[in-house]
């Protein structure tokens, strides 16, 4: 070859032919001061180690280490941890065991027995359509042939583990299932109005009461604890309508309310106006009767007085009746024998007035 020649066949790095690249061949013992370690050496010293350590050598120790991984596989799949929020159902050979497990650490012989946690804190399902939405799914037939979209939740607890799993194939599903009948049983009973504002809490209480019932009968282990009604309206293609019909009816409201307010202000006054008539009556007729009672009484005495003396009685009278009647008038008295020799001052412009009570002049 070209570098034969000129490097004395020594390759083409000017070395001998046991050479490398830089300067030693490729045969030089491994393992030396200054030159990489052997890979073969690190190996057959571990081989070495291994059948210190491993009873039987190492062709016996590789079935047990086998042995142990297998065992420390079924100890870790063994060994189970039950939430606080959880329940454990073990499982011997698929048939459920009696006892249920508590939260905490438990051991069952795994694979042999198998556990199966089920959530017992309150859940929330929710269902039907939401209103407003593309979903027909809670749309339903009132008592009174009228379309509503109901949208309502169920808050439900698992009571018996054992028979939630294995009783019902599909618990949640089956209460959307059942809760849906429900509803649509109860709202095809009552009119419309009553699911949309006037009696909700009676239809949940009727739909939670339903709902428990049928839940029971299936043995799924589920307690309903509150069916909420979130919204109820009726289907959009129809929804203007409605709200006018709200409308007019909370203007009926509003104006019956008016009404008797009228009426109530109207019936208060007349009453309290009646009650003054009778009142002011009532002191008319106590007065005239008090009057008349003392004119009699009056009478009486001047009459038992006249029977004992009946000339100073008819002058007493005379002079009461003439002291009545002058004391009312307009009288000028002038003494004759007195008044001689006087310039009597008549006013004149005071004689047509009216004289004051209890005056004369």
């Amino acid at each position: 070859m070209p570098w034969s020649n000129q490097n004395g066949g020594g390759g083409p790095w000017g070395g001998g032919g046991n050479q490398g690249p830089w300067g030693q061949g490729p045969n030089r013992p491994r393992g030396g001061r200054g030159g990489p370690p052997d890979l073969e050496e690190i190996i057959r010293r571990g081989q070495d180690q291994l059948k210190n350590v491993v009873p039987g050598g190492f062709n016996g120790g590789v079935f047990v280490i086998v042995g142990l991984l297998i065992l420390g596989f079924i100890l870790l799949n063994s060994i189970y941890t039950v939430q606080p929020d959880e329940r454990g159902v073990e499982m011997r050979f698929g048939k459920p065991k009696e006892e249920i497990s508590m939260p905490g650490l438990h051991y069952h012989f795994w694979p042999f027995e198998t556990v199966e946690f089920v959530k017992v804190t309150e859940q929330q399902q929710n269902i039907g359509g939401r209103v407003g939405g593309q979903s027909n799914a809670g749309l339903m037939l009132s008592g009174d042939q009228n379309i509503v979209n109901v949208q309502f939740s169920v808050l439900f607890s698992v009571t018996d583990p054992k028979a939630y799993l294995f009783n019902v194939e599909n618990p949640a599903n089956t209460l959307q299932q059942v809760a849906e009948s429900a509803m649509r049983e109860v709202v095809g009973r009552r009119p419309a109005q009553d699911i949309f504002r006037d009696n909700r809490q009676a239809i949940a209480a009727d739909v939670k009461n339903t709902i428990q019932a049928t839940m029971d009968s299936y043995g799924a282990g589920i307690s309903v604890n509150t069916v909420a009604i979130e919204d109820a309206a009726p289907p959009r293609e129809v929804a203007d309508a409605f709200d006018e019909v709200q409308r007019a009816e909370q203007d009926e409201d509003r104006f019956v309310e008016e009404a008797n307010q009228y009426a109530n202000q109207v019936l208060g006054k007349a009453r309290g106006q009646g009650a003054q008539i009778r009142e002011e009556a009532a002191a008319y007729k106590d007065r005239v009767v008090k009057e008349a009672q003392g004119e009699a009484q009056r009478f009486i005495s001047v009459y038992d007085a006249y029977s004992k003396a009946p000339e100073v009685t008819r002058r007493r009278l005379y002079l009461e009746t003439m002291q009545d009647v002058l004391g009312k008038s307009k009288k000028v008295i002038l003494d004759e024998k007195n008044g001689q020799g006087v310039l009597p001052y008549l006013p004149l412009t005071e004689i047509g007035r009216p004289a004051q009570s209890g005056g004369t002049q």
